[in-house]
């Protein structure tokens, strides 16, 4: 069931005294505690690797199933796992081209927690091989290795996580069941192994439009992730609707643009706007020479874009409360609802380096201790760090902006480029090099968090995580949002006005593009955000693989690394030379960071929810595969939910909210146009002239007394019109107004859409019920019948789709 590993080097006596002592110790304690062991030793040219196959019995299996209240099944229930859309296609009679029938679905049951005394009341508690699940059997092993002395219990020297952080081992793992591929020859598909029906089901790449196993995957994988992918097939699924509207607004912008009439001014304008030099050394331009810019920019600013954030603000905190019925759903289902708060023990880390011991009030036994005043100094020396590296971002964000409004300039003094032309190539080649900067400090981030965290001395592994996925997801934040917040919300807004001109060192200050700063926001999204997922996505395919080639031959020896099969490898050595599973952190946070980006500026690209539906399904297989082929197998680990990620995205769809609000008051013509259709004219003939100013005459005596245009509301001396504090309180009031009502129907839907749906909230007093029944100490009681009066048309409906 699960195997130890250590590595010896031929000659060489690389591990000390200590390491061999404790590694002794520890594996006659576990003997001692009632492990069966078995050794394997597999001698290669250089080293000798050593491998302790071990088992626990059944009376062991037993008495730990109730130490750490394991659940034990009472009775069968018959209800598939379904999906809402195949439900709504049946009752139409009509197949759901999204389901697939997958071989030896696991049986769901009533359970309750396992009594040792009551063992012939539960189900199949005659059959000792097969009563216990695998995955069960993992967790009892996981937990004698966690709790398992090798050393002096008051300097934390217990447990095989701090033996491989010593080295004293290499690797601690549960076995895979067999290999991935498919047999051969034919055989009945009941006869497949779970980790071969996850493959032909699951991570094949031709099922990618149908739904995922989780029944499996929980059964194989365990609670916390069978989470992770329900909740990345939940969101993917919902992403849907929202790349559909998105779409739609898009294309709808294409006809919009067609009889928009302030597009047709400008087209048609030709030398009427005279517009002042972009640069010091550029020359006046026609407004109509930015024609085609101007119908684009229109694709991403028009009415559309206002329903589109509407819609996507009030899409995000629904996707989010239907989500916790799905949670709540699944963690019922999966028998997770319960969890006890158990005493987390100590980290490895922290045992290690606690400088002293102190008596644990819950448990009453010596344990490592850190003085909470040193932790709460460290706690906030690493806050200080944080707001450091934070400040290191608008440095970077200011050297993008020069280098932007340098390279434009250079570009323009070449004979071969126009103005417009120059600041769109400065702008792209900028946002490229703006996501280097951004996926460079994004690793250094990572790392420093990291150190921090574990410099802070945090004493389970809960908290840990916690705090280190907070000081990740702060630095990542303003690593990744910074440039879209500037260009959303600064860029244009600090230029002055020809012969007063606003400059940043010497250079004066960007002005938005032709096409307006909605257009430039949607080029540095799309960079961004697609930029950053082709790049996940080729890591995944490429990086991963090269990965695990190169453990699988260094584990070999050159002999046999090209003639090796996986007949000739027993399956704890071919489970040793797949990658270590390095968790879910990597995947929360990308899913986490692209939910910002089409929730925070959807405003300015309809077509975000798009590319992030492609990337996700794409994402699920490539994930899908590192499981079930590459990793080798993780220990069991339960979960009700999927943490304090639930909390991040609250946050982000809260920001959404005030961000959208900001953007269709602000940086969007919505008002402006809206301003002057009720109040010069109805059809907008005009509305280019009333948002373009005319240079002072100062200015233009300095320029051969040549007048220019620029944007803006000001009179000719540069000061602003009343139009400018008129827009600006409407502006204002639409913001107020805007995040008001959205907030008030969140907090409506969050009234009226209960968090547990009321059949699982039925079927949890029924198992409550019937936990009573069978530990009940009266025997008659016991064993009153319980019929099973769950129909599977009762189960509730999760869209979960992968």
């Amino acid at each position: 069931d699960f195997v130890l590993v250590w590595e010896e080097l031929r000659g060489v006596n690389e591990n000390g005294a200590t390491q061999r002592k404790w590694r002794e110790q520890f594996l006659r304690r576990l003997k001692q505690v009632g492990l069966l062991q078995e050794q394997r030793v597999v001698s290669q040219v250089k080293k000798r690797i050593h491998f302790i196959l071990l088992s626990a019995p059944w009376n062991l299996l037993c008495y730990y199933a109730e130490e750490i209240s394991l659940r034990a099944p009472l009775q069968v229930v018959n209800i598939p796992l379904t999906n809402w859309s195949e439900s709504f296609l049946s009752k139409l009679s009509l197949p759901s081209p999204l389901s697939q029938n997958v071989p030896n679905p696991p049986l769901e049951y009533y359970t309750c927690q396992f009594r040792n005394n009551k063992l012939e009341r539960f189900l199949g508690s005659d059959n000792k091989e097969t009563f216990f699940k695998t995955t069960q059997r993992h967790i009892v092993l996981y937990e004698i290795l966690a709790r398992t002395p090798y050393g002096c219990v008051n300097r934390g020297e217990v447990g095989i996580d701090r033996l491989i952080s010593e080295e004293v081992f290499t690797a601690a793992y549960p076995l895979h069941e067999g290999n991935y591929k498919m047999p051969d020859n034919p055989v009945s598909l009941q006869s497949l192994g779970l980790r071969q029906i996850l493959h032909g089901y699951w991570s094949k790449w031709s099922c990618w439009r149908r739904y995922q196993p989780l029944d499996h995957i929980r059964e194989y994988f365990g609670e916390k992730i069978a989470l992770y992918f329900a909740w990345i097939g939940f969101y993917t699924a919902w992403l849907l609707p929202a790349s559909l509207v998105g779409t739609l607004i898009f294309l709808l912008g294409f006809v919009l643009v067609s009889s928009d009439v302030p597009a047709k001014e400008v087209c048609e304008s030709e030398d009427t706007f005279i517009m002042c030099p972009l640069c010091n050394i550029c020359s006046t331009w026609n407004y109509s020479s930015i024609c085609f810019t101007y119908k684009a920019g229109l694709l991403f600013d028009n009415w559309g874009t206002v329903f589109l954030s509407i819609f996507m603000s009030l899409w995000a905190v629904t996707f989010l409360e239907y989500w916790k019925r799905t949670c709540s759903y699944l963690s019922h289902r999966w028998d997770c609802t319960d969890l006890e708060d158990i005493e987390e023990r100590p980290r490895p880390e922290f045992s290690a380096m606690a400088p002293m011991t102190m008596r644990n009030p819950v448990t009453g036994a010596e344990e490592p201790y850190f003085p909470e005043n040193k932790r709460l100094n460290r706690t906030a020396t690493g806050c200080m760090v944080i707001v450091i590296m934070i400040c290191v971002v608008p440095m970077f964000l200011i050297a993008i902006i020069l280098y932007r409004t340098i390279l434009r300039v250079v570009l323009y003094k070449s004979t071969t480029t126009d103005s417009a032309s120059a600041g769109t190539i400065a702008s792209i080649s900028a946002s490229v090099l703006n996501l280097i900067i951004i996926l460079t400090l994004s690793r250094i981030y990572t790392s420093l968090a990291g150190i921090l965290t574990r410099w802070e001395m945090h004493r389970t592994q809960t908290k840990y995580e916690d705090m280190f996925i907070l000081k990740v997801f702060i630095f990542q934040f303003v690593n990744f949002y910074s440039t879209p917040v500037y260009i959303a919300f600064f860029k244009g807004r600090f230029v002055g006005y020809p012969g007063m001109y606003n400059t940043l060192f010497g250079i004066r200050n960007e002005a938005c593009g032709a096409g307006g700063c909605l257009i430039d926001l949607a080029q540095e999204l799309l960079v961004i955000m697609v930029g950053k997922q082709s790049l996940n996505s080729i890591d995944l395919i490429t990086l991963q693989k090269v990965k695990a080639w190169w453990q699988r031959n260094k584990m070999r020896t050159p002999q046999m690394a090209g003639t090796q099969t996986m007949m000739d490898v027993s399956p704890w050595e071919a489970d040793y030379e797949l990658l270590v599973c390095e968790g879910l952190f990597g995947e929360y946070l990308e899913m986490v960071l692209q939910f910002g980006f089409i929730t925070i500026f959807v405003a300015a690209c309809p077509l975000a929810p798009l590319f992030a539906l492609m990337n996700n399904w794409v994402e699920i297989r490539l994930d899908a595969q590192k499981y079930v082929k590459e990793f080798r197998r993780p220990v069991v680990e339960r979960a009700q939910d999927i943490g304090i990620w639930f909390h991040i995205l609250q946050f982000i769809s809260h920001m959404a909210v005030i961000s959208n609000a900001f953007l269709i008051a602000f940086t969007s013509s919505f008002v402006p146009r809206l301003y002057y259709r009720y109040t010069r004219d109805s059809t907008l003939s005009g509305f280019v002239n009333f948002t373009l100013a005319t240079a002072p005459q100062s200015y233009m005596q300095q320029h051969h007394n040549v007048s220019c245009r620029y944007r803006g509301m000001r009179d000719e001396k540069g000061e602003y019109l009343p139009e400018f504090y008129k827009l600006l309180v409407i502006r204002l009031s639409f913001v107020i107004i805007f995040e008001h009502v959205v907030f008030f129907i969140h907090r409506l839907i969050d009234l009226i859409v209960p968090d547990i749906p009321e059949d699982v909230e039925l079927k949890m007093k029924r198992e409550h019920y019937m936990a009573k029944q069978a530990l009940a100490e009266n025997k008659a009681l016991g064993k009153t019948s319980i019929p099973n009066v769950m129909a599977p048309e009762d189960d509730p409906q999760a869209p979960l789709l992968g």
